[in-house]
């Protein structure tokens, strides 16, 4: 799902038992009260606007409503959606249920007669393991859209019959409406644009010409990837007008959080826990790395906190200069639960500490001295 999380019936303002032309209904007064048009540079109304258009855009489509009502947000992960990235694309998507009125010509519905229009694209979401965003991978994504039918070649007429000239419009798909001193030109309401009229539809498609279908599609996903990268398949989202080319696939790459691993663009951090005893004496370490298992050199001496980096370890670049660093943190663990022995020698360690304190804590000391002998000199007072 795009950008919104909030319940889809509430955006519309219905309620879960509504039919589809409810839905409808609802959705054309939210469009016309929150389009950009009518409220230019208002931000707030954009959001809105953009937000029901991807909220009909699944309870508007069966298959897409069972799956939201059962599942919620989480029963719409990998369905294809509208990408709704202006105005313009939703109308040209859904601007045909404004009918053929004004507003509808106003808010896109008349545009249908300024030749075959492209489809509008698509947007889905594609999960991917942090190694698979570095090595690259190549995935099959399942796509619901529209096609054809083949039965009647899309024409929507039955086999053997053709579609005739509208009478109302003349062929034009407009009519010339006069108010005042002015001439609007609306689409015609009795073919809805089309310039022609289907008397003996199509059994397969209803006359639609169109039919859904489920494509099978390979997605190369290169080394390098990020969350919220998009990929684009060209020609492969949502049908256009008979002649035009099929809208763009747009392909939103969500990367998983990894159970060691954090990113910071190129570079991968990972903290690996040390004891005490390592610090001090320095230790090799086995750390985790995207080819596998590794060991690292901690020295002596290390503080929790202090990184050790590994070169060329991290994450590939997607524009393919060089490859990130992996960067170890490491952390210093204080044992919880101390067995009498181990206490023993603890406290024999810190008897023997006490007499010689590091350079370190000695000039913290010695500042911490300094400072409460300043604040304990007496204020001298100059007399004449």
């Amino acid at each position: 799902m795009a950008s919104t999380k909030r319940d889809l019936y509430e955006v519309l303002e219905i309620t879960r038992e509504s039919s589809n032309e409810e839905i409808k209904r609802a959705y054309r007064q939210m469009a016309l009260k929150f389009h950009p048009d009518r409220n230019p540079g208002d931000k707030e109304a954009e959001r809105k606007f953009r937000e029901a258009a991807e909220a009909y855009d699944v309870l508007s489509d069966a298959q897409k409503r069972q799956r939201y009502d059962r599942y919620g947000h989480a029963g719409l992960d990998g369905a294809a959606f509208h990408d709704f990235r202006s105005a313009d694309d939703i109308m040209s998507t859904f601007g045909d249920i404004f009918g053929g009125g004004l507003l509808g010509d106003l808010f896109g519905g008349g545009d249908r007669r300024r030749g075959p229009r492209q489809g509008p694209d698509l947007l889905m979401r594609l999960e991917i393991s942090l190694s698979e965003a570095a090595r690259g991978t190549t995935r099959t994504v399942e796509v619901n859209r529209q096609d054809f039918c083949g039965e009647c070649g899309g024409s929507g007429a039955r086999k053997g019959t053709v579609a005739s000239t509208c009478n109302y419009c003349g062929g034009r798909g407009q009519v010339v409406q006069t108010r005042g001193f002015f001439q609007v030109a609306t689409t015609c309401p009795s073919c809805g644009g089309e310039g022609v009229k289907i008397t003996d539809p199509c059994h397969s498609c209803h006359g639609s010409g169109r039919l859904p279908q489920t494509a099978k599609l390979q997605v190369d996903v290169p080394p390098g990837v990020e969350t919220g990268m998009r990929l684009q398949l060209r020609q492969q989202g949502e049908l256009g007008d008979m002649g035009a080319p099929r809208g763009n696939l747009q392909i939103q790459i969500m990367v998983r959080k990894h159970e060691f691993f954090e990113r910071r663009r190129n570079d991968l951090l990972c903290q690996v826990p040390i004891s005490f005893a390592q610090a001090a004496l320095g230790a090799e370490v086995e750390v985790p790395t995207l080819e596998g298992p590794g060991r690292v050199q901690v020295p002596r001496g290390t503080q929790s906190g202090d990184a050790i980096r590994l070169k060329g370890r991290g994450m590939p670049d997607i524009g393919g200069r060089g490859r990130g660093d992996e960067i170890v943190e490491v952390v210093v663990e204080t044992p919880r639960h101390l067995t009498p022995r181990q206490e023993e020698l603890l406290r024999e360690f810190a008897e023997i500490e006490h007499l010689q304190v590091s350079p370190r804590r000695k000039s913290f000391f010695e500042k911490l001295r300094d400072y409460f002998t300043e604040e304990d000199e007496p204020e001298v007072t100059a007399q004449a």
